[in-house]
């Protein structure tokens, strides 16, 4: 049994992951201040034009996808690394792999 943690605890890979976690986990907190500038700013547009602003909008939905991703990851049921780490494709490739394994 002290072998198994002995090596566990010895594996490269294991730390580099847990580095890139404390990595994510910063940036997620920097994207949630995001998160509320862009509600604020949608609820500005819809006082004062009545609709959400569509390039908010688009930048909203790619930001709760990042986030969406960030989350995975750090609760390790990925093992693709966010955005700066990976392309950003990779991320919108891991919410349509989702949604279509959610449909079978």
């Amino acid at each position: 049994m002290d072998e198994q943690i002995n090596s566990n605890l010895k594996q490269l890979s294991t730390w580099k992951r847990i580095f890139f976690m404390l990595i994510f986990a910063v940036i997620g907190e920097l994207i949630r201040l995001l998160v509320w500038t862009v509600v604020i700013l949608q609820v500005a547009s819809s006082l004062l034009t009545g609709k959400p602003n569509p390039n908010v909008l688009s930048f909203g939905r790619s930001l709760s996808l990042y986030s969406y991703h960030i989350l995975l990851f750090l609760t390790f049921s990925t093992e693709i690394v966010p955005f700066p780490f990976s392309d950003w494709n990779s991320t919108t490739a891991l919410q349509l792999a989702d949604t279509e394994a959610t449909k079978d």
